[in-house]
């Protein structure tokens, strides 16, 4: 079993989360976990472990003293390349001006549009290289980065270019999502409709060609895009065999959960005014739920996802960061966890599958990452923790002992 392993974790707790297992968290004490050629071979109790010991010449033999494995945590929501800051709207809200205000004062995301677009391919690299590395110091190993700052040709793909060149120089997986549809950009003001031509006619397939794009993404929302704009949308990346995603009842109830659903959609991300049809069809399409806490926070909201109605349908449940300038400049998976469960009252439990398993499938990636199971990527981490709840418990404190990518050991 364990001969094929090149380096093979031994002596450790392990916080599985496989869908099979009835124990909290999935947790399987005293376990041995072989990795070859980056994903995981086998998983087996030490006393497995112990009898083939002898036999194992070439394998690394890494011992974590009862320490805690997890699989490597997933962020899967964030804005993270952008150029300029919103600190100023931020005191503005403060003052009493509302987002949507703010918005139709030409601030907002057109600020950061204005921003973005003055900026390079490498200076929004730079940008965004110290936001990713302190995702990655918490345990991130695979991260969502949506566009949605250009709303023009140029720019929208070098956002995504940027994008993927994140996960060349860094050990972490990036999944890019298409954002055209995130504003209204100046050039087609009262012109929305125009606008989805564009992103349909030129803009997608652009991104699809210079296979930028692992997903769409369109904000459904009464002062973004309506859903009859949304779902014209929504059936151009069908057509051209994208994910959805769909930014859904975070402001009003524009029954883009259900829309996005018609359309096999990965996730529906926000949430907050989700009424009860929409989370029984997205239970009936096993769409997530991607819960955004940091925004809700950030934002001062007072309207709670519909937690219990998601639990009732077992409705998978992700949680992410949403790091982005505006609403959420937060780039900690951890404190997102811990807003998740005092915020949302999710469970620690629910909040850590919320970053590993349902997060791997709110991108399309459930039979690769997320998990600790025979031939799924050996991304994880080890903590120096007792228990999983410590993960949404403390915030601030850095508990990781090792960051494992792909079977490697990697330190950022």
């Amino acid at each position: 079993m364990f001969q094929l392993c090149e380096k093979i974790w031994i002596n450790v707790q392990l916080a599985s989360f496989d869908p099979i297992s009835t124990l909290a968290y999935g947790l399987l004490p005293n376990q041995a976990l072989g990795v070859s050629q980056g994903v995981i071979h086998c998983i087996a109790p030490m006393a497995t472990f112990e009898q083939e010991s002898s036999q194992l010449t070439h394998s690394q033999i890494l011992d974590v003293q009862g320490a805690l494995l997890t699989p490597g945590l997933i962020d899967c929501h964030t804005h993270l390349i952008h150029a300029g800051n919103r600190a100023q709207e931020f005191e503005q809200r403060l003052l009493g001006t509302s987002y949507e205000q703010i918005a139709q004062q030409g601030g907002g995301i057109l600020s950061t549009v204005r921003a973005t677009r003055n900026t390079s391919v490498e200076q929004l690299i730079e940008l965004a290289v110290p936001r990713l590395k302190a995702l990655i110091t918490e345990g991130i190993t695979t991260i969502e980065i949506k566009s949605g700052y250009g709303l023009d040709l140029g720019t929208e793909l070098k956002m995504l270019q940027a994008a993927r060149e994140l996960a060349k120089r860094f050990p972490v997986r990036v999944s890019t999502t298409l954002l055209g549809a995130h504003a209204l950009p100046p050039e087609y003001k009262h012109r929305a409709d125009a606008y989805v031509d564009w992103i349909c006619a030129e803009l997608l397939p652009a991104a699809v060609a210079e296979h930028l794009a692992d997903a769409v993404d369109v904000f459904c929302e009464h002062f973004a895009f309506n859903p009859t704009q949304t779902e014209r949308i929504l059936q151009t990346a069908q057509a051209h065999s994208l994910g959805i995603h769909v930014h859904a009842e975070q402001l009003s109830n524009q029954q883009a959960a259900t829309l996005a659903v018609r359309y096999h959609a990965w996730s529906a991300d926000h949430l907050e005014w989700l009424d009860e049809t929409g989370v029984a069809a997205m239970a009936e399409s096993g769409t997530v739920a991607t819960l955004l806490p940091t925004a809700f926070y950030f934002l001062r909201e007072t309207k709670v996802p519909p937690i219990e109605l998601l639990r009732r349908y077992q409705v998978p449940m992700a949680v992410a960061t949403d790091f982005n300038p505006g609403t959420a400049p937060l780039a900690s998976i951890r404190l997102a966890m811990n807003m998740a469960c005092t915020l949302f009252r999710l469970t620690p439990e629910e909040a850590l599958m919320g970053v590993t398993r349902h997060a791997a499938q709110a991108l399309g990636l459930q039979n690769q990452i997320g998990q600790l199971r025979n031939g799924f990527a050996a991304d994880f981490i080890v903590w120096d923790i007792q228990h999983p709840a410590e993960l949404a418990y403390q915030v601030g404190i850095n508990p990781i002992k090792q960051r494992v990518f792909a079977g490697e050991i990697t330190y950022v």
